[in-house]
C-alpha cells in the first residue's frame, strides 16, 4: 500500500488523473449536503472549488519540477526561482471573494451563509491537499468537514434550543400593539434587554416588526416561549432568529 501511495505522490498522468478525480468527488460529496438544504453553494460549487484548488497545487508542482529539470539551464541563465507554496497561498486568499458572496444579512437581521462560506474555504484547503498528494490528510479532513456539516447541526440546534438568550422576530398589526406584546412576553418570566423596532412600509416589510432580545429566567424551551406568543391575534409572523 505504501508503494502505491508513493507512486501516486509522483507527478505522472495517473497521479494527476487520480488527484483531480478525488478532488472533484470529495468536494462534490460535501456540496451535496449543502445543496440538500438549499444553501447558496451546492454540489457543483464545492466540486469546482476543490477541483480548482487541486489543479492550482498541481500547477505549482509542475512548475517546480520543470524548473528543476527541463527548464533548469534556462532558469539558471535568467535567475528564475519558483516557490511551490505561492499558488496555494493565493487560492486561500482568493477564495474569500466567493465566500463573501454567500453571506447575506436578511431583512430580519439574520446573518446567513457563514457556514457555506467556511465550507467553501475548507473545501479549497482540502483541494490543495489533494493536489499535493497528502492522501492521509485528505481522508481525515473529508470526514471531519462532513461531520461539521452533517452531524454538528444537531448538537448546535440542541444548544440553541436550551440557551438562556434568544432573539424573537415579531411582525404585528400596528405599533399600538407593542405594549400588549411586551406584556405577554413578560408573563413568560423572561427579561427583555433589547428591542429593535421597524415601523414597516419600507424595505423589510409593509407591517411593523420588532426583534426582541430576551433572557430566560427559568428553564423553558424556546418553542414554549414562541407558542405562548403565537396565539395573539395582532401578531402576523413570529420566529426565533
Amino acid at each position: 500500500m505504501g508503494a502505491e501511495l508513493d507512486y501516486l505522490r509522483e507527478l505522472n498522468i495517473l497521479s494527476v488523473t487520480f488527484r483531480l478525480a478525488l478532488a472533484m468527488i470529495s468536494g462534490g460529496m460535501i456540496g451535496l449536503e449543502r445543496g440538500r438544504k438549499r444553501r447558496p453553494a451546492g454540489c457543483r460549487t464545492y466540486m469546482l472549488v476543490c477541483l480548482g484548488a487541486a489543479l492550482t497545487m498541481l500547477l505549482s508542482q509542475y512548475e517546480f519540477t520543470m524548473v528543476s529539470t527541463h527548464w533548469a539551464s534556462l532558469a539558471e541563465d535568467i535567475g528564475l526561482r519558483t516557490d511551490v507554496s505561492r499558488f496555494g497561498a493565493q487560492v486561500i486568499n482568493g477564495i474569500g471573494f466567493l465566500g463573501a458572496g454567500t453571506i447575506i444579512v436578511t431583512g430580519r437581521q439574520q446573518v446567513k451563509g457563514l457556514t457555506t462560506a467556511a465550507g467553501l474555504w475548507a473545501s479549497a484547503c482540502m483541494g490543495l491537499a489533494v493536489g499535493a498528494g497528502f492522501y492521509e490528510c485528505i481522508a481525515l479532513a473529508f470526514v471531519l468537514i462532513f461531520l461539521c456539516i452533517r452531524i454538528f447541526p444537531i448538537i448546535d440546534n440542541f444548544i440553541r434550543e436550551n440557551a438562556k438568550i434568544m432573539n424573537i422576530y415579531v411582525e404585528f398589526e400596528s405599533l399600538d400593539n407593542m405594549g400588549t406584546i411586551i406584556n405577554r412576553i413578560k408573563t413568560q418570566n423572561v427579561q427583555i434587554f433589547d428591542v429593535d423596532i421597524e415601523r414597516g412600509r419600507e424595505k423589510r416589510s409593509r407591517n411593523p416588526s420588532a426583534v426582541f432580545s430576551v433572557h430566560l429566567n427559568q428553564r423553558k424551551t424556546h418553542t414554549q416561549i414562541l407558542s405562548a406568543l403565537s396565539d395573539m391575534d395582532c401578531i402576523y409572523t413570529i420566529e426565533e432568529i
